[in-house]
């Protein structure tokens, strides 16, 4: 009724925070902790968190032109959250600047590294490096993740281009 009322006024959902809405879901979900064991840690969560906003990123890519706009809200929604989150963390303006272009950069580097994974490469070589990095999984741990990103991504290809989007997979 408000935006009705005071279409000025009222302000608008940040663009793509639906969408990383759902990302961060997905990356707080306890199996990537327990059944993956990932590191229950910054640099744990952080891995999980870029490695499907990179699936959602490359999915984004199949969309045309309505899925870069996505793509790039759903960037600009995930510096946000991590300027705000390492402002919190304590980290002041002169590092802050250097700290989210590593961010970024590793959000770049992961969607690189699954762009051959999804489109038929080795996907547990991706899995391994995306988000366990330097270390050596149990091979158990791995089959894990590397399943459930692949269970993912075939959510991602079955969704409605709007829907992933809208942050609206099923």
């Amino acid at each position: 009724m408000l935006r009705f009322l005071f279409p000025r006024l009222t302000a608008e959902p940040a663009r793509g925070a639906n969408l990383f809405a759902w990302v961060t879901a997905e990356a707080r979900a306890t199996h990537w902790y327990l059944d993956g064991a990932v590191e229950d840690s910054v640099d744990g969560r952080f891995a999980v968190l870029t490695t499907i906003a990179a699936l959602a990123s490359l999915r984004l890519e199949q969309a045309g032109e309505m899925g870069a706009h996505a793509s790039v809200a759903l960037t600009e929604r995930f510096i946000e959250v991590m300027e705000s989150e390492h402002r919190e963390m304590g980290l002041g303006d002169p590092k802050l600047g250097r700290t989210m272009r590593k961010l970024v950069g590793a959000l770049a580097r992961r969607i690189e590294l699954w762009r051959p994974a999804v489109g038929g490469g080795d996907w547990n070589d991706a899995a391994r490096l995306s988000v366990y990095g330097d270390s050596e999984p149990p091979a158990d741990a791995l089959a894990h993740t590397g399943e459930r990103l692949r269970e993912l991504w075939r959510q991602l290809e079955a969704a409605a281009d709007s829907a992933v989007a809208e942050g609206a997979i099923a």
